[in-house]
């Protein structure tokens, strides 16, 4: 049974680490992980113990790797397999509870820097690629030789990019490899000029050049592969690319290719869906689906802020992995945000699975700062930390008295005007001050004229009305009309007695019921 919550400890116990039939071959150990890479790595670092961070569906190998790495290096090493929120960031948490001082992350990898300074070494796999069917494949979607491309892949075929570059330059002359963007070596210089990074990945433009010029050829996917089950790495590079230019995806195995404009247009009709839902609402939940990536403590300030400016109520919810059971006790909450890494914010979810949507902080910014989105801007950012001062896709929020916030908008679900904000920004620290009420308890108090001005005890206020609050008092008010508030303990109030026998049978029939 799952907990209200939380994930319910019997499901990681019983979830299978590995089939026999996953399991990698001894004799391929070596080469599928680079453990000689590795190996290094930690030679070079004089790492005593060292954290190694599987994704689930690689935990069958965790502990032969681990033991070729002791016998090689003499270091200890610590197998993190169950993370709390995604497998693809960094687990910096597990890594600092097991005194590890390095930390080797093998599987797909949404490459965010961590929120605590960790040595980190990357293992993203080697998939085989077949390169003369990619490059009939490419030839036959590029006859043009002069028309930019870039290559693209998926973690495991980076490796390969280079090679299929090789066999494609002496026709394509506009030819730009991307490769994955990977922490810099300790004490190494960076490039001159320094490439561009974006979607995980650094791209090595010429100067004067810009990325929305180039079409995209993307190596990696499966023939099986549908929307439902869409990679989220894939997505992102769908939601960001410039829209006029073409993208094709290329099995590796196969070669088969397929244009991905029409699905780009699906995700991107999805996404504008997503931001009308978050102006029609009057409550956001902000879920915190990571602690280990950099910044995360600023977007949740600032998702907090953009919520306020625009007359929405916001609530954090730290529930771990967010699931249907979990987000079904917030039934008041009218959409969730969930700040995580740009994999993580995109992932699958299951069809009808949640009660509200769960959005990506790009949607939410969208909805809630009029000034969005500047001129000559791809229609979707990935990453929170793009919306953060500092980026160069930074918008701030307009000042309070500007025409933006009052200019008309209908909302195009419901048809109706939707009303201007009601609050407008604020920097006065006393919004987000806690004040302890002897009545209503725990409340987040705000200066007269934001929020209410006062906390009173409800029976003075028989008027106000059971729906969603915009106020603290309102906020009270609500939960406590609610039938269930939650577990309140009560430590010391109540006597203590000694263990009874409960009630026995079904709750439809209780044995000390009798027969009705």
């Amino acid at each position: 049974m799952e907990s209200t919550f939380s994930s319910p400890a019997e499901a990681a116990l019983q979830r299978e680490a590995g089939a026999a039939g996953l399991l990698t071959p001894p004799e391929d150990l070596d080469r599928v992980y680079e453990l000689e890479r590795v190996a290094g790595f930690v030679r070079d670092l004089r790492c005593r113990r060292v954290a190694l961070q599987f994704p689930d569906q690689l935990l069958g190998d965790a502990g032969a790797v681990a033991a070729r790495l002791e016998g090689t290096t003499g270091s200890k090493m610590f197998i993190l397999g169950d993370t709390a929120y995604g497998s693809c960031c960094v687990d910096v948490l597990g890594a600092e509870q097991a005194g590890a001082q390095a930390l080797v992350h093998f599987g797909p990898a949404c490459l965010s820097p961590p929120a605590r300074p960790l040595p980190v070494a990357f293992v993203l796999g080697q998939r085989s690629v077949h390169l003369e069917l990619c490059v009939k494949a490419f030839e036959a979607q590029n006859p043009d030789p002069k028309v930019p491309v870039v290559l693209l892949s998926e973690p495991g075929c980076a490796h390969a990019l280079e090679a299929l570059a090789t066999l494609l330059r002496p026709r394509y002359l506009d030819l730009l490899v991307s490769s994955p963007a990977l922490p810099l070596p300790v004490g190494s210089c960076r490039p001159e000029p320094e490439p561009l990074e974006r979607f995980g990945r650094r791209f090595p433009l010429a100067p004067g050049r810009c990325l929305e010029e180039y079409g995209a050829f993307y190596v990696g996917g499966s023939e099986a592969s549908t929307d439902l089950d869409l990679d989220p790495d894939l997505s992102r590079l769908l939601l960001g690319w410039a829209p006029g230019q073409p993208f094709f995806t290329c099995c590796p195995d196969t070669g088969r290719t397929q244009d991905e404009g029409v699905r780009a247009g699906r995700l991107r009709a999805r996404r504008h869906y997503l931001v009308e839902r978050a102006r029609d609402a009057r409550v956001v939940g902000l879920l915190a689906g990571t602690l280990g990536v950099a910044r995360h403590r600023e977007a949740l300030a600032h998702l907090r802020n953009l919520a306020q400016a625009a007359g929405k109520r916001s609530y954090v919810l730290a529930l771990g992995r967010p699931t249907p059971p979990k987000l079904a006790n917030f039934p008041e909450v009218d959409v969730f945000v969930l700040l995580a890494c740009p994999l993580g914010a995109l992932a699958p979810q299951p069809s009808g699975g949640f009660f509200r949507p769960v959005l990506a902080p790009c949607e939410l910014e969208a909805a809630c700062n009029p000034a969005w989105p500047p001129s000559g801007l791809a229609p979707h950012l990935t990453h929170y930390a793009d919306l953060l001062p500092g980026s160069p896709f930074h918008v701030p929020l307009p000042p309070p008295d500007s025409e933006l916030w009052d200019t008309p908008d209908v909302s195009l679900i419901t048809g109706e005007l939707r009303p201007p904000p009601a609050w407008k920004p604020s920097d006065d620290p006393g919004c987000s001050a806690l004040t302890l009420r002897p009545q209503l308890e725990l409340a987040e108090s705000s200066p007269a004229g934001k929020c209410a001005k006062s906390l009173l005890p409800a029976e003075l206020f028989p008027q106000i009305q059971p729906t969603w609050p915009q106020s603290p008092l309102s906020a009270a008010l609500f939960l406590s009309s609610r039938s269930w508030q939650g577990l309140e303990p009560r430590l010391g109030q109540t006597p203590v007695t000694g263990a009874v026998s409960g009630r026995r049978g079904i709750a439809i029939a209780y044995e000390d019921e009798g027969s009705s």
